[in-house]
């Protein structure tokens, strides 16, 4: 019996795929992939068998998946960005463990590392946000009571959220209610890494008008704090002539 690979395809680039998700993919005898969540330009390099599993459900893929684990075949299931960010990978593993199939994850570059990659920011700034806070809001998949985002936004932290471009203006409301000043930087980043990709800045409180006017509704990661304007002279102390460590003394 092969394992079976889970797999991060990255945000879309085809250039931020793995050296690993990328040979594994050229081998593979069968890939499982996450529908249009995945681009033809990484799916292209598939070599092997591919299958769609947006009209799959779990057992179906499961059930793919693991025959041919027991026919020797080196088979990936292929989640978009990182598997262990909102990639439903918890109940795939629950299932494989106990077909007694062994399994093995592969880490991808998240969408929201991408994304601030093209918002062209830091997003751990010292003395603005030296925390982030990655969440969703409330919708079909409920959220813990004590993970709501009027609880969250009471710490003012760099917060990144998938999945609610489609609820951005209860998103607002929230963090508004949670603390959050209205004046607050935030930007909307669709579909990273895609050819499509758009980018839309705005104070916290104008985000749902520009969402709504941009017509963006999914695949769109939603980012909050002061981190996106920071004051200037922010910086670390790493580099600091003044600041020694263990592989540099004191300078100047």
């Amino acid at each position: 019996m092969r394992k079976i690979y889970l797999v991060g395809a990255g945000p879309g680039d085809p250039e931020l795929l793995t050296l690993k998700a990328r040979r594994l993919l050229e081998e593979a005898e069968l890939v499982v992939y996450a529908g249009s969540l995945i681009p033809e330009e990484i799916i292209s390099c598939v070599r092997g068998e591919k299958i769609n599993s947006a009209s799959l459900t779990l057992p179906e893929i499961v059930k793919i998946l693991t025959s041919a684990a027991r026919e020797g075949k080196l088979a990936v299931r292929l989640h978009s960005g990182d598997p262990s960010l909102y990639g439903a990978i918890f109940e795939e593993m629950e299932e494989l463990t106990e077909e007694g199939v062994p399994f093995e994850i592969v880490p991808g570059v998240s969408s929201f590392l991408a994304a601030a990659a093209a918002l062209k920011c830091e997003l751990t700034i010292p003395e603005v946000s030296q925390t982030v806070i990655i969440t969703r809001a409330a919708g079909k998949t409920p959220v813990p009571e004590r993970e709501r985002l009027t609880h969250l936004a009471a710490h003012q932290a760099t917060m990144v959220l998938f999945l609610s471009a489609s609820l951005i203006e209860k998103v607002v409301k929230e963090l508004l209610e949670g603390g959050y000043p209205p004046e607050t930087p935030a930007a909307c980043v669709y579909r990273v890494g895609w050819p499509e990709q758009k980018i839309i800045k705005a104070p916290l409180i104008e985000l749902p008008l520009k969402i709504k006017e941009a017509g963006i509704k999914r695949q769109a990661l939603i980012f909050v704090g002061k981190f996106l304007a920071p004051p200037s002279g922010k910086r670390s102390r790493l580099y600091d002539p003044g600041f020694s460590h263990g592989y540099r003394g004191l300078k100047g």
